[in-house]
């Protein structure tokens, strides 16, 4: 039978255990395999605990030139460690350049909408300016239509006279 293009696993197929046959214990899983997975936590412990004993020996022989000479690395950052007693509340620190920088775009963007609101900016007054011609236009266009409208009610009264 054919099974196109995926096929599966050389080992067969899964077999999954029904909740029946787990409450029954005849599940198809190892037994063995809670045990397994105990030796190998025990072998990892293990194993910490003789990397923590090397690390501990101050005696012990070291390769090639470690015991030698004495290299500080000056790229190396060593995370410095500080106590809640040892922090400086008072102390500020200092921003760096972008920060700095944003926080001038900031206060400068800030100090243009209030000039700008207060119509002290040259972009406020042409604004205004386009803004009182609108507001011309549109009286004026009012008015003509007032006009119009007064001419032909006036017009109709005349022609039903």
């Amino acid at each position: 039978m054919g099974r196109g293009k995926f096929k599966g696993k050389p080992t067969g197929q899964r077999h999954f255990s029904t909740p029946e046959q787990m409450l029954a214990g005849t599940s198809t899983r190892p037994r063995t395999f809670k045990r397994e997975e105990a030796e190998y936590e025990e072998e990892k412990r293990e194993e910490e605990s003789e990397e923590e004993s090397e690390e501990d020996d101050p005696d012990q022989k070291r390769k090639g030139t470690q015991g030698i000479i004495e290299i500080e690395n000056p790229n190396l950052v060593k995370a410095k460690n500080l106590k809640a007693r040892d922090v400086d509340t008072g102390k500020t620190t200092e921003l760096s350049r972008r920060e700095r920088e944003e926080l001038e775009k900031q206060r400068a963007h800030e100090r243009y909408m209030r000039l700008q609101e207060q119509g002290k900016t040259e972009q406020a007054r042409k604004d205004l300016e386009r803004l009182s011609l609108i507001r011309q236009q549109r009286e004026e266009a009012a008015r003509k239509r007032e006009e119009e409208k007064a001419a032909k009610e006036q017009k109709k009264a005349e022609s039903r006279k």
